[in-house]
């Protein structure tokens, strides 16, 4: 008697569970998509770019004059006295760490581009989140996931797929 009773709480419980996870509701957003239809974004990515461009010239012009003193020194080297060689290495040692702190100030995780792309993108994928939250508590959905990232979405109703709704919501037509 009491396993038939362990079984019916058993049976049950599953029952409940698979009833409450058929009542959740997802969507999915495909924010590749969303972004690509983003004017704002695409300007932020081009002005990102020019910046990127712009201080890797930098880096790279102080790198050659470092390449260009180091094949001086090594042309030279012969009628130079011992002091002007430690020079010369001093000097050429300086330019290829100018070389070195530049591009961590510029290209390092903290670094100058880093804040950039937070100063640029940050507003826009905050406003798409608000977008994303908005139109998912409208339709009651428990969540939504971005099928452009989670690379183990095989197959995906297009049904669920709010990325339209979401791109109206911010104002623009797909």
């Amino acid at each position: 008697m009491r396993t038939i009773r362990h079984f019916i709480i058993a049976f049950a419980v599953i029952a409940m569970s698979a009833a409450a996870a058929q009542a959740q509701k997802y969507a999915l957003v495909d924010m590749e998509y969303i972004l690509k239809n983003i004017p704002a974004y695409e300007r932020a990515n081009e002005q990102l770019t020019q910046q990127s461009k712009k201080w890797q010239s930098e880096v790279e012009a102080i790198q050659n004059q470092a390449q260009t003193l180091y094949k001086n020194y090594q042309n030279e080297a012969v009628f130079l006295s011992a002091d002007q060689k430690k020079q010369r290495e001093q000097a050429i040692v300086d330019k290829e760490k100018e070389a070195a702190e530049l591009k961590r100030k510029y290209f390092a995780p903290e670094g100058e581009l880093y804040k950039k792309r937070q100063s640029l993108i940050q507003p826009i994928q905050d406003e798409i989140y608000n977008a994303v939250k908005e139109v998912a508590q409208l339709r009651g959905y428990q969540m939504v996931v971005d099928r452009a990232s989670d690379t183990s979405i095989i197959f995906a109703s297009p049904k669920i797929d709010i990325s339209a709704e979401v791109l109206s919501k911010l104002g623009y037509s797909n």
